[in-house]
Formats: structure tokens, sequence, C-alpha cells
């Protein structure tokens, strides 16, 4: 396996709790890890855990705290070699009770938070021999499931813009990754009131990511056994998928 995440510079958002959490304490072995996250709090917690791990407070969500993140990373370090755009949220859609703003919510965190954080750190990153962009998508991308038209929206959009990203960024020497998980046990998801088929630990998940991303995978999907369902049932004719994916409303278990 090529040792391709050693000794650099990464910045990890959303590095508090869950996925991101999990990368900074596995890459902070090996590199050196920048964590952001909204919750000072969290982090300083983190710090305490993990000396090593530098943190910095910002939210996705304001330009204006990421500039200062990167502004920071020249200062100290004149560079950053990889950006692992992980920061998200998830809020499910009742069709029954539409409300737009949750849409919003997810387009400001999950898409334009990851857009920002590129927009902020991409001069930094062409100052690197082996520039890396990695964001963090959802396996939710791969088929239309109940309450999910927000989220997997936003994340699709993710995925779409890094296919983009990756022709116009790849003559320059940079290497992308798009990460696309499972069910992962974290604050987000035990909020959910459903069945969580493959459910995943953070430090499992994490542990994964830098499989894919030391073999320099583009696409990183896991767990597999829920990856190949789905990509399998996108592929069915829509009158079946649909059929499927409308069992599983609520929509449908009010009617019945």
């Amino acid at each position: 396996m090529n040792r391709l995440l050693e000794n650099k510079v990464i910045w990890i958002t959303g590095a508090s709790s869950g996925i991101g959490k999990a990368l900074a304490i596995r890459l902070a072995k090996t590199n050196t890890v920048i964590a952001t996250s909204r919750s000072q709090e969290k982090l300083e917690q983190l710090k305490r855990e993990y000396p090593a791990i530098v943190i910095k407070q910002a939210d996705v969500t304001k330009p204006a705290e990421l500039a200062s993140v990167c502004g920071f990373i020249e200062q100290i370090f004149g560079k950053l070699d990889v950006l692992l755009a992980n920061a998200g949220h998830c809020e499910y859609l009742d069709v029954r009770h539409f409300d737009s703003s949750i849409a919003l919510r997810m387009i400001e965190t999950n898409y334009m938070g990851f857009v920002y954080a590129i927009e902020s750190c991409l001069h930094l990153l062409r100052r690197s021999e082996t520039p890396h962009i990695v964001a963090v998508s959802s396996s939710s991308v791969y088929l239309g499931l109940p309450r999910a038209e927000a989220y997997s929206a936003s994340k699709a959009a993710v995925t779409q813009f890094m296919e983009s990203l990756a022709a116009d960024l790849t003559p320059e020497g940079f290497s992308l990754s798009v990460i696309h998980p499972g069910f992962v046990d974290t604050e987000l998801t035990r909020q959910n009131d459903f069945p969580m088929p493959f459910l995943m630990q953070p430090d499992a998940a994490a542990q994964r990511i830098i499989q894919g991303l030391n073999r320099g995978q583009y696409n990183i999907d896991f767990p597999k056994g829920l990856t190949w369902i789905l990509r399998c049932l996108r592929q069915t004719p829509h009158l079946i998928r649909h059929r499927i994916t409308s069992s599983l409303s609520r929509n449908m278990q009010h009617e019945l």
C-alpha cells in the first residue's frame, strides 16, 4: 500500500465528532492535522485527548471564518496538502408538512459549506506537491429514498461538483476523492427513527476512508453490501425501483 497520507498538512472540517473526529485521530499519528468545527467546546475536548491535533473553530457556512482558518494555515505551515471536507448535517423532509427551509439548510451546510471550504484554501493546495481534495458525500445519492429529498440532493450536488472539479484540477496535478458512506454510528444518525442496515462505527469508517485514500481511489464507497444494493436498485426500471422505495414511505404507511 502506498503511504500517501504521511507527513502531510491536512485540514478536516466537521472534525469534532463522528467520522471527522475518527479521521483526525487516526491521521494525526503521521500527519499535521488542523481540525475545525462549529463547536469550540468539542474541539477543546479533542485537543485535551489528542494534544497533537491543531484546533480552530469555524462554521463552514461562514466564508469569513474559513478564510481565517486558511490564513492561520498559511502563516504557520505555508501550504495545505489535503482538504478533507467532512462537515455536514442531516434533516429529513416530511412531504405531508412540506418545509423548504430544510432544503435550504441542507444546501447551505452540505453543499455550499463544501464549496466555501474549497474556495478558501485552493491557493494553499496549489502550493503543495501532492494536493488532494476529499469530499464526504453519501450513499444516499445512489437511490431516491423516502424523506431524503433535501439531504440526498445536497450530497448529490457535492458528488457532481467533484466530478467536474476533477476534470479541471487533475491537469494541475491534483488528486480528488469522493466518499459515499452508508450508515455510521454518530450523533446525527442516532436521531434516526428507522432501521439502519450495515451500521458502522466511526473508527471503522475512518479506517476504510484512509485505506481508500492511500490506494488513490476516486470513489470510496462503503459498506460494500449496502452500496452494492443501492447501485443495483438504481439500475432497475423506474416502475420497479419506485415501487420498492414507495413501500418504505411513511405516506404509504399512513394510508395503510
